[in-house]
């Protein structure tokens, strides 16, 4: 065989290797955009849109958080320690009627300190626990975003669409509440559910069984609304 045709079958070989291993990328790109798309949920739009539709940045994002907060493992809450949380959430929901912003700043405080102690990082370092959040809770991670920006608002005249949009950033914000004080069994049941590509926020109040909205989130009821 003469040089020239092994240096020919070579050329071909090194094409074809280079085909299935830029197939193999390839694959494994798009079953990587898949699964961050389960994983993340709304949350992955959100990345998407922040990026001005450039997905490849916004997965590169989100998988950035992933490497960073994947391995934590949330600490879980005695049962005393949950109550008092629960009653605390419950009075800045009563709170909400006569005083709305106040209602929201002390909302923020709550889930900062409640996510603390379930382990992720602390509420002096919003953004790092807000990404860490994202990766365990995406599904209900914006009601916390929406709260913290709305208590570290400057200044804003009150009116009716300000109320609005409190009173909507406080009920978004309770199914994180929720879920951060879930009991270990009920951690365990939101994990399955996750695994199986439900989004969590499809659950009912009855399949959550606690904190129900009272009348002081009711638009009716609410002053100044």
């Amino acid at each position: 065989m003469s040089t020239g045709v092994i240096i020919v079958l070579i050329v071909i070989v090194v094409a074809l290797v280079a085909a299935v291993i830029a197939r193999q990328v390839m694959a494994r790109g798009a079953g990587g955009g898949r699964s961050l798309k389960r994983r993340f949920g709304p949350e992955y739009e959100r990345a998407v849109a922040r990026h001005d539709g450039d997905t490849k940045a916004a997965e590169r994002e989100l998988e950035e958080r992933v490497q960073r907060h994947g391995s934590l493992r949330e600490q879980p809450l005695d049962p005393a320690a949950r109550e008092r949380y629960a009653v605390r959430w419950t009075a800045i929901q009563e709170q909400f009627v006569d005083s709305p912003r106040d209602a929201v700043v002390e909302a923020d405080r709550l889930l900062a300190e409640v996510a603390g102690a379930r382990g992720f990082p602390g509420g002096d370092r919003y953004e790092e626990q807000l990404s860490a959040l994202s990766v365990h809770h995406a599904h209900h991670v914006n009601g916390y975003r929406r709260v913290h920006l709305a208590a570290h608002a400057n200044g804003a005249a009150g009116g009716r669409a300000d109320t609005e949009e409190l009173r909507e950033a406080l009920v978004e914000a309770r199914a994180l509440f929720e879920d951060l004080t879930s009991s270990a069994r009920d951690d365990r049941a939101r994990l399955r559910k996750d695994d199986e590509d439900v989004p969590s926020d499809t659950r009912t109040d009855s399949s959550r069984g606690r904190s129900h909205a009272p009348w002081a989130l009711n638009r009716r009821h609410v002053k100044g609304s």
